[in-house]
């Protein structure tokens, strides 16, 4: 599936974070989401992007952004994964990968010559008019969180 491109609508979606809550994009109707997809829950560039989200969560408030992770991993996992990092965010499983293909990050990956379908690391910016604002597609984990921290402040 496509990406969505700047300026359309962001498709809805209901997940539930690692403490069995649901998420709809509606809760977050008239405030800056940050809506970003990783493939998988603590494995090493997961988990520092994860912290660096982590870390930056109180300036990203001031612009009164939210966070939310998704991957396809199942509820159990995330709750693990955000209990050994003391996330303070929500991170929402996805596991029939459907939302992940909504945005356009379920992808064709490949590894050591094998292929495979799975979640491309990118980033979603919504605006609280509930359209994209901006996207980052194959997003480097190093310095990605304070992107997206300009980007917010830039709004």
């Amino acid at each position: 599936m496509a990406v969505v491109e700047v300026g359309r609508k962001a498709p809805a979606f209901t997940l539930p974070d690692q403490d069995g809550t649901m998420h709809r994009l509606a809760d977050y109707a008239g405030r800056p989401l940050i809506l970003y997809f990783y493939p998988k829950d603590d494995t090493p560039g997961c988990t520092r992007e994860a912290c660096a989200f982590r870390d930056a969560l109180p300036e990203l408030k001031k612009g009164k952004a939210a966070v939310l992770g998704i991957s396809v991993l199942d509820v159990a996992s995330k709750a693990k994964f955000a209990r050994k990092h003391d996330l303070n965010f929500p991170l929402l499983a996805d596991p029939d990968h459907k939302v992940a293909e909504r945005y356009g990050a379920w992808k064709k990956k490949s590894l050591y010559g094998r292929t495979y379908m799975g979640v491309a690391r990118m980033t979603y910016l919504i605006g609280p008019d509930g359209k994209v604002a901006r996207r980052w597609d194959d997003v480097k984990v190093d310095g990605h969180a304070a992107d997206v921290r300009r980007a917010v402040d830039e709004r």
